[in-house]
């Protein structure tokens, strides 16, 4: 019996991917788990793998397409089987998605959006920024630099339609009573002086989040001085016992000992849900990694309960696979909590920009020899600065220095790292 390739839901915030390139043609055979397509979501490109064989009988993508998540993309079953009862219509998914909110636009009265005040929308923390919006909605808005908190939604439970902001763009502005005035685009000189480089999808979904992110989570910061010669030198003893390609970096072990301190600090491991908290039962600690054109949070599941020594051995293959632009989808997917670390840099210190959903990220910089006091003497000590910037929806301060007490201690008492 025929069954549908459908596009994969690859984190929380996916609502569509490019279709790269099909693997498979008309007519060859798949088998489950195989390779089929690559696709393009916000965060890289990821390989398409079949959850079912036999023979792809009909492609109902072409390549370069946005295909929504859930669309149908691909037809396979047993060769020369009819399929005309599942292809009838003439329509793919992703038209079909694109072409809904124009009759909703021509029989729906307009909404005033240019007289909403933010947070018109509705919010739900399974959306990007918690903005409920439609995927054409969401693409318009970032091609007309529409904020989309200031759109009234007129779908299901306040969504944001393509009509929406279509109405929005065409309204003429109305200042709020007592508001600031309008922040201006500066103007970006462009001409033979200058050179225009398109940004890449990753860049785009990086500059979304992070202007979401500032703009509506309210951060606050909290750095803490760590002694890190105990934890380097058991590091020293531990990849002394190992072969080159499973040596423990300072990065595993930062990782290790934040996942143990969210075991006391649950509220840190969690999410801002509107009118409630979200904690997540389980600990999984990213890891932000610079590839080109911009970065990507690889993601350790378990981490709490993982042995230091496959925390390494799962980083270091991820890292690797991101760098080289393979990586899984499961290697991109399910944090609750961010490490962000410019050590090998020489960074001293520096804040991080909360990754959404996730309440809080940690910033962590290089472990330096500094001049320190020791029972009042003055003495060489190795110190490395690290800085959590946390959601004050979530969290309050006092919260967050214990964390980093209990990081610190963690650090620098680095046998429970093993236990």
């Amino acid at each position: 019996m025929a069954e549908f390739i459908v596009m994969p839901k690859l984190g929380f915030d996916m609502r569509e991917a490019v279709l790269v390139s099909w693997l498979k043609g008309i007519g060859e055979q798949v088998t489950k788990g195989e390779v089929v397509a690559e696709i393009e979501s916000d965060k890289a490109t990821l390989e398409l793998e079949a959850l079912v064989s036999g023979t792809m009988l009909k492609q109902l993508e072409k390549e370069g397409s946005v295909v929504p998540v859930g669309a149908k993309m691909a037809i396979v079953g047993e060769a020369g089987e009819d399929i005309s009862g599942l292809t009838s219509g003439g329509e793919t998914q992703a038209a079909a998605t694109e072409e809904a909110p124009k009759v909703d636009a021509a029989a729906e009265p307009a909404p005033a959006p240019a007289a909403a005040p933010v947070m018109e929308t509705a919010v739900s923390a399974e959306f990007p920024g918690g903005i409920k919006a439609t995927p054409v909605a969401r693409r318009l808005a970032e091609e007309k630099s529409v904020d989309l908190r200031r759109v009234k939604g007129s779908g299901p439970d306040g969504r944001v339609r393509r009509s929406d902001v279509e109405a929005y763009l065409a309204a003429p502005p109305v200042a709020q009573p007592g508001a600031a005035p309008p922040t201006p685009v500066t103007a970006v000189p462009t001409g033979p002086e200058t050179t225009e480089i398109p940004t890449s999808r990753l860049r785009q979904a990086i500059a979304r989040r992070m202007t979401e992110s500032k703009t509506s989570v309210p951060h606050f910061y909290v750095t803490s001085d760590i002694d890190m010669e105990p934890a380097l030198a058991l590091r020293k003893q531990i990849n002394a016992l190992l072969p080159e390609e499973q040596k423990v970096t300072v990065n595993d072990m930062v990782v290790k000992a934040a996942a143990l301190a969210l075991q006391e600090f649950p509220n840190l491991n969690a999410a801002f849900g509107g009118d409630k908290i979200v904690r997540h039962n389980r600990i999984h600690v990213g890891t932000a990694v610079a590839v080109e054109g911009g970065l990507l949070t690889i993601v350790q599941k378990n981490t709490n309960l993982t042995p230091l020594a496959q925390i390494a051995a799962d980083n270091r293959a991820m890292i690797g696979r991101a760098r080289v632009g393979k990586v899984k989808p499961e290697d991109v997917e399910g944090s609750t909590f961010t490490v962000s670390n410019l050590g090998a840099f020489d960074v001293d210190s520096f804040v991080a920009i909360i990754n959404p959903p996730d309440a809080a990220i940690l910033a962590v910089g290089s472990a330096r020899q500094v001049p320190v006091v020791v029972n009042g003497q003055l003495a060489v000590g190795t110190r490395m600065k690290a800085t959590i910037s946390a959601d004050h929806r979530v969290t309050d301060g006092a919260e967050a220095a214990q964390f980093m007490q209990a990081l610190k201690a963690i650090l620098e008492s680095p046998l429970r790292l093993l236990l």
